[in-house]
């Protein structure tokens, strides 16, 4: 039987075949027929649709803040994404890991076993999105030495220290990517009086977005519609706009990670002084994000190789080394 490991994120879905490694990274996004709940497209071809589609059409993320808000959405997604990785065959009902974040409650993750079994897989089991990211970002989580890692996804914030195999303290905030975006269209709306799409809003803070004035990166002009006139409108946005824009919530991530340091036995404590803070997911590539993080703590804090890629590669090293883990299957 195939064994994959799926990383489902709000923003992107990557999953990794064992044997093959991540073969497939796409946008957790769908669209579907309005009145029928057909799909449509999903993933890139429905990510293009999203704030452009006809009444009859609805593209949307089926995920919200790291959880299933959409349970037909998602599973269509899960089991098109199934098909594309196995074929229409017998291996298309795959023994499946999914990441979860650390805080979630009792029905949200029955939420997420019953929506891989909906899409088509045989078994399912669920892996801690902050142990996952911390094996696939190279930390040595089953030493005694105490280790941090902080993963910045779509939907949530990971905050955890790991120690001897298993999580110690974490804390897991619903302030994430997708809130960045959100705070970016409202200051543009606040400001100009001109409303950005969702698409324009995550442009701006990948290609000048900055948490740290030390990393502030140029303008970027952008277009959306004028308020006032209801007519189409062009506008300059400087890069110490964007990271005004986000100050709120990157500092709740900051406090997040303070309070989380507050908490952590002495010991560890120590340690992570010592080994320093790593971090992992989109989030991570936030220019600026880490200094931010080591001016307010005082500890060396570094980004991962390949901060996205962290969560899946993490549920890889399960995988191929047949490992549980203590985990649970649950059968179809």
């Amino acid at each position: 039987m195939k064994t994959i490991g799926i990383d489902l994120g709000t923003a992107n879905t990557l999953v990794y075949v064992k044997g093959r490694g991540i073969i497939l990274r796409e946008p957790s996004v769908v669209a579907v027929e309005s009145k029928t709940k057909k799909v449509v497209a999903v993933g890139n071809e429905a990510k293009l649709m999203l704030g452009k589609t006809p009444g009859s059409i609805t593209a949307m993320h089926p995920l919200k803040d790291g959880v299933i808000a959409e349970f037909d959405g998602t599973a269509a997604m899960l089991n098109h994404y199934f098909k594309k990785v196995s074929g229409s065959t017998i291996f298309s009902h795959p023994r499946v890991m999914v990441c979860i974040p650390y805080g979630v409650t009792e029905v949200e993750r029955r939420a997420v076993e019953d929506v891989a079994l909906a899409a088509g897989a045989q078994s399912v089991a669920l892996v801690e999105e902050p142990k996952a990211a911390a094996l696939g970002s190279g930390l040595r989580v089953d030493d005694p030495r105490g280790s941090m890692i902080i993963d910045i996804g779509g939907g949530t914030t990971e905050v955890a220290v790991l120690s001897l195999g298993g999580i110690v303290l974490s804390k897991s905030l619903r302030t994430a990517g997708a809130e960045l975006d959100e705070a970016i269209t409202s200051y543009i709306k606040r400001k100009y009086n001109i409303l950005i799409g969702e698409t324009t809003a995550e442009l701006l803070k990948k290609r000048i977005g900055s948490a740290h004035p030390a990393t502030d990166r140029g303008a970027m002009e952008v277009r959306g519609r004028n308020l006032l006139s209801g007519l189409p409108a062009v506008v300059t946005i400087r890069s110490g706009e964007v990271r005004e824009a986000m100050q709120n919530e990157v500092q709740q991530i900051v406090e997040v990670i303070r309070n989380t340091l507050e908490n952590t036995p002495p010991e560890l404590a120590s340690d992570i002084y010592d080994t320093g803070i790593m971090l992992s997911g989109g989030g991570a590539l936030l220019a600026g994000i880490d200094l931010l993080i080591s001016r307010v703590t005082g500890i060396r804090t570094v980004v991962a190789k390949n901060p996205i890629d962290c969560v899946a590669v993490g549920i890889g090293r399960y995988i191929e080394n047949g490992e549980t883990g203590g985990l649970n299957y649950r059968n179809k």
